[in-house]
């Protein structure tokens, strides 16, 4: 027989319990058409990308199904009419995954990640994150106590060792009009 993995989404406002019934009533129909459930998951509320059916949010199930092609249609045919149930897809697929699904192992993997991040980390609303403000490793007393850049008038600008002696004087004080006192004699 073939094999199908198929999802549906329940509206928000149904409960777990009446989620699980619907699990149960359409894994009765694939039943009555001569195949089987061999998995079904819970998912349980998530935020949908838009609204479907004026939802914002939605109970997400999976099934994964080994049953003829006729009772896989009846189920969907049953959904299509059923108010509880927004959205659903079903898909043929060569084999069903052994283990939990992608879903499930995604819960896992966050929870890991989230226990090493710790508190102390960047970002957040204390400290970190380097997004302007007061950073408090500079004081204002340094900033002013600050060496001329040598770039405004009046600074000599000196030749650093570090850039080999290249950079170039500070120009001369411009001639006055006035005769030098040398001149005259």
């Amino acid at each position: 027989m073939p094999l199908y993995e198929h999802v549906f989404l329940a509206r928000q406002d149904v409960s777990n319990a009446q989620v699980e019934a619907l699990t149960k009533e359409y894994t009765g129909v694939i039943e009555e058409g001569g195949g089987k459930v061999t998995k079904s998951e819970y998912w349980g509320v998530k935020s949908l990308a838009y609204k479907i059916k004026k939802s914002r949010k939605a109970h997400f199930s999976l099934m994964n199904i080994d049953a003829p092609h006729d009772a896989v249609a009846e189920m969907e045919r049953r959904m299509g009419l059923s108010t509880e149930v927004i959205r659903f897809m079903t898909l043929k697929v060569d084999e069903h995954e052994t283990g939990p699904s992608v879903m499930m192992r995604k819960g896992e993997r966050e929870d890991r990640r989230e226990g090493d991040r710790g508190f102390g980390g960047r970002g957040g609303f204390r400290g970190g994150g380097g997004r302007g403000g007061f950073r408090g490793d500079r004081d204002s007393a340094s900033a002013r106590s600050r060496p001329p850049r040598g770039d405004r008038e009046g600074d000599a600008r000196q030749p650093s060792p570090a850039s080999g002696g290249n950079d170039a004087p500070a120009p001369e004080a411009t001639p006055s009009a006035e005769p030098s006192k040398d001149s005259e004699a």
